[in-house]
């Protein structure tokens, strides 16, 4: 049986390792867009520019573990009645196939020279060479990606701006209540943050110096602002254009709506990692979750069910972001209506907040508190109902917390 995997990401990377794991012993191709061989892109925003290594490949014997790699290859079409899956290299039959084809970054309108994303290796290098010692940088977005970007930029001695749209930073994560104390953090750090500022544009050339080789972005309030490089991180859509035309049904985001066993609409198609979105029974709700560790997670379930398995897929998302010094961690999914509980001030160095639902936690933010986050993803797993008044006293370890 020749199963095919689109998307040399950590999601499709772990998945065709996992088939092997789990006894596969036909096929196993994995195709993979770009042509470096497949790397993890965490280390991207940290240590590739930082310069502590040149590259974050993947330590994996692809040849030794019976896995063709078919890089530099992209998809650009599919046939599920065929089951044939077309690329500009020609079309390739499958019995199996997973979509692990990830997210692409929203890129703001028009070209300049001096913009940069951050989602490949390519990218990393290019913005590298941009972050030099007294460089204007504008960030736009804070988000997680681009905090991350501003703590890189800092700490090669650049001139920090931020912008974001928003009034607050992580807005489209977390509440404002959260999110307003972190503000400080940029200000700590020495990086400017300009809130409720949205970007018009960005131009070659800075308007204010004649002769400058730099950059303006264009802020719509009229405000211009120099820069030797643009970093833009405002968020990212999963890459499934491509599957136009094929049946595969899309969610309202342009995911891939998978079932909870991460099966397509299509009979013999998977999909795992930031191109889809499945069913939560635990949330009650579909969630499409952009992070490393859902890549990992799903990998094992689409390799299982791909062999056949009938595996259930619904876990507690999980992600971290390094972020200014601080080491920011999220477990499990919050909505509005859910009861908010500050373990610590937000102002103070360590603090974490929960959230619970009919006084069961749902999700957990730490700031440096790696005990909380221990404990409280025990409790998320295992919805253990919590005594609200013990849960809220930062002196209180959370498995004391519990109801009794």
């Amino acid at each position: 049986m020749r199963i095919v995997v689109v998307g040399a990401g950590m999601a499709g990377v772990q998945t065709a390792v996992a088939l092997r794991d789990q006894g596969h012993e036909g096929e196993v191709l994995l195709l993979g867009a770009e042509p470096h061989q497949p790397y993890d892109r965490p280390p991207l925003s940290k240590d590739v520019l930082l310069g502590k290594a040149e590259h974050s490949r993947f330590d994996i014997d692809f040849p030794g573990r019976g896995i063709e790699l078919l890089l530099g290859r992209r998809a650009t079409g599919l046939d599920p009645v065929r089951r044939v899956l077309g690329t500009d290299g020609g079309e390739l039959e499958y019995d199996r196939l997973v979509l692990a084809t990830g997210a692409r970054p929203v890129a703001l309108p028009g070209q300049s020279a001096r913009r940069h994303l951050l989602r490949t290796h390519d990218d990393a290098v290019a913005l590298k060479g941009a972050l030099r010692p007294g460089a204007r940088i504008v960030v736009v977005g804070a988000g997680w990606i681009g905090a991350e970007a501003a703590t890189v930029a800092r700490r090669l001695g650049c001139e920090v701006t931020v912008v974001e749209a928003a009034p607050v930073p992580l807005a489209g994560a977390l509440p404002a209540e959260i999110t307003e104390g972190m503000r400080g953090w940029y200000a700590e750090a020495g990086v400017e943050l300009r809130t409720g500022a949205a970007v018009g544009g960005i131009v070659d050339g800075d308007v204010r110096l004649e002769g400058d080789p730099g950059a303006t972005v264009l802020l719509t309030d009229g405000t211009e602002l120099g820069a030797d490089a643009v970093v833009v991180g405002i968020g990212a859509r999963p890459d499934t254009g491509w599957l136009d035309g094929s049946g595969i049904v899309l969610d309202d985001r342009g995911a891939i709506a998978a079932d909870d066993r991460l099966r397509t609409s299509a009979e013999g198609v998977l999909a795992v990692g930031d191109c889809a979105s499945f069913p939560s029974a635990r949330y009650r709700t579909r969630l499409m979750v952009h992070h490393w560790d859902n890549a990992v997670q799903g990998a094992r379930v689409a390799a299982a069910n791909a062999l056949g398995g009938e595996q259930q897929y619904d876990p507690v998302p999980y992600f971290w972001s390094e972020q200014f010094g601080r080491m920011v961690q999220y477990a499990g999914h919050h909505r509005p209506g859910d009861t908010l509980l500050r373990r610590g001030d937000p102002e103070a160095a360590d603090w974490s907040a929960l959230w619970l639902r009919d006084g069961v936690p749902v999700a957990l933010l730490t700031v440096d508190r790696p005990r909380d986050l221990v404990q409280g993803r025990r409790l998320l797993e295992r919805r253990t109902p919590l005594d609200p008044v013990l849960a809220a006293d930062p002196a209180v370890q959370l498995k004391a917390a519990v109801r009794a």
